[in-house]
């Protein structure tokens, strides 16, 4: 079996052991046996492909596989992975794995919790891996099915409202994707051999101009709307607040960066001409979407809403550097969506943590947590620290090369948006320095003195997300390693 697949083999192998166990112990051993395995396999990924490129491997993607599927649709099992792929199976393997951690203690329901949980990251290992369009929704709509149970059944608050919410949102943008995948594929040959295949797509240019102008904004809105594009995003601030921790871990760590992989991977290199007849357009929506998100986040006293909001912000970024159509923007958006995974996962970590011992998240009830529970404290400032852009964390280096690469296009009306989405830094500031001052410094309350400290399964989840957040924004060279060569294969159209 090809090492890919079994990204794909291994969860779902994970998820029938996970049928067998009975109480919570067998629950988080098996699911933790299993994602560790995947999380090896990750490491692993990444090591056989730095490897194979620095031995002269060749190819837009390596590791290709192909099996006819459906034959009469001409649709295939057709997988494979570049250096962008290769990093977002990593980031999702060890976010997985923290947000077991971070469930350790779980008494409700831990099978079914565990079963749903690593079947919607068995969805997104699909996505990432899959070069055919129709393989790709498939496992686009495994990822996405499981949110509505993980937050219907474990969420908290109004948990029906938001996971109903969630799911219309979501399965509404997906019959967009839809059309906008069907209309690419009876527009992809002239002689009738219609084809899924996103490579044969982009390499015979088969869709005409006025195709592309239609069906582009379609398939831009599709994937847009699970990466928080503006006004499609009202769904996130809500599914966050009722989501368990882990949940809301992967969910914003992961799930939402199908939305800009998808718009990457998809839209803009099938479409370039679309692309750049709606830059225009899509750029506005992007760029209100980081001013709005990190304006909302100061309104907010739920830790939970201010996170939401905040992640509708730099996700933002995300799309706003992918309109730039340059490398670098194209660098920064890839970078930025590493970055926000780990930064975002270790930010709903920490708050379900503090709940969990405060059973508040309003920042208005909390004061003075530094000297009670120092260790998620100082995390939580880390985490505060990277997400407004400091130096030596991920977030810096992720923004300066989104705003450098805004700032190297000619044209002065995307100038004037790059100062407008980076005027996004000084708020972000505003409402990180707020909440750890409100919630972190002064003298404790009194009800709070008597709170628990950081357990080990805490402490373990809280060290793999620092560890990788630092990593990148000390070393963001090693990553460019990876990113730089599949960013110019696909900015080649634009070119």
């Amino acid at each position: 079996m090809d090492i890919l697949t079994l990204f794909v083999v291994v969860p779902t192998l994970t998820v029938l052991a996970l049928v067998f166990t009975k109480n919570l112990r067998q629950a988080r051993l098996t699911a933790l046996a299993g994602m560790g395995v995947q999380l090896l396999m990750a490491f692993h990924l990444v090591w056989k492909y730095m490897h194979d490129r620095a031995g002269g491997a060749d190819g837009l993607m390596l590791y290709v596989k192909d099996k006819v599927w459906f034959p009469d649709w001409n649709i295939h099992y057709y997988i494979g992975v570049d250096g962008i792929s290769v990093l977002m199976i990593m980031l999702t393997s060890l976010i997985v794995v923290a947000g077991i951690f971070v469930s350790w203690k779980i008494d409700d329901l831990p099978k079914e919790f565990f079963i749903s949980l690593i079947a919607l990251a068995t969805g997104v290992f699909g996505f990432f891996i899959s070069l055919d369009l129709f393989t790709m929704f498939v496992f686009y709509e495994i990822a996405v099915i499981p949110m509505y149970l993980l937050i219907g059944i474990w969420g908290s608050g109004p948990r029906e409202y938001a996971a109903m919410k969630l799911t219309l949102m979501l399965m509404g943008a997906s019959a967009l994707l839809l059309v906008a995948i069907l209309g690419i594929y009876f527009h992809s040959s002239p002689d009738g051999h219609y084809t899924f295949n996103v490579l044969e797509i982009a390499k015979h240019s088969n869709l005409s101009p006025a195709v592309q102008k239609i069906f582009f904004p379609l398939a831009f809105i599709g994937f847009g709307t699970i990466g928080a594009l503006f006004p499609f995003h009202t769904w996130s601030p809500d599914g966050h607040s009722s989501a368990p921790t882990a949940v809301s871990m992967l969910h914003a760590g992961v799930l939402m960066k199908l939305g800009g992989y998808g718009i990457f991977r998809v839209a803009m290199y099938l479409m370039p001409q679309g692309t750049v007849f709606w830059t225009n357009f899509f750029l506005v929506l992007a760029v209100i979407g980081v001013v709005y998100g990190a304006f909302s986040a100061i309104q907010q006293t739920d830790l939970k809403y201010i996170n939401a909001y905040s992640s509708v912000s730099h996700l933002g970024l995300v799309l706003f550097a992918l309109l730039m159509l340059n490398k670098v923007a194209w660098n920064g958006a890839m970078l930025q969506s590493l970055s926000h995974g780990f930064i975002t996962a270790l930010f709903f970590a920490l708050i379900g943590m503090i709940y969990g011992r405060t059973h508040t998240r309003d920042v208005r009830k909390m004061r003075g947590l530094l000297k009670i529970i120092p260790f998620l404290a100082t995390a939580y400032v880390i985490a505060g620290l990277a997400n407004l852009g400091l130096p030596g964390f991920s977030g810096f280096v992720a923004e300066m090369n989104i705003f450098v690469g805004g700032f190297l296009n000619h044209s002065l009306y995307k100038q004037i948006m790059t100062v407008l989405a980076a005027s996004s830094i000084v708020v972000t500031a505003v409402y990180i320095l707020r909440v750890v001052g409100m919630m972190l410094m002064g003298p404790p309350k009194e009800e709070h003195k008597g709170l628990p400290k950081a357990q080990w399964y805490e402490k373990t989840a809280v060290y793999i997300l620092i560890f990788f957040i630092t990593a990148i924004g000390t070393m963001p060279w090693w990553w460019l390693k990876f990113i730089i060569p599949s960013v110019e294969n696909f900015l080649k159209p634009f070119m």
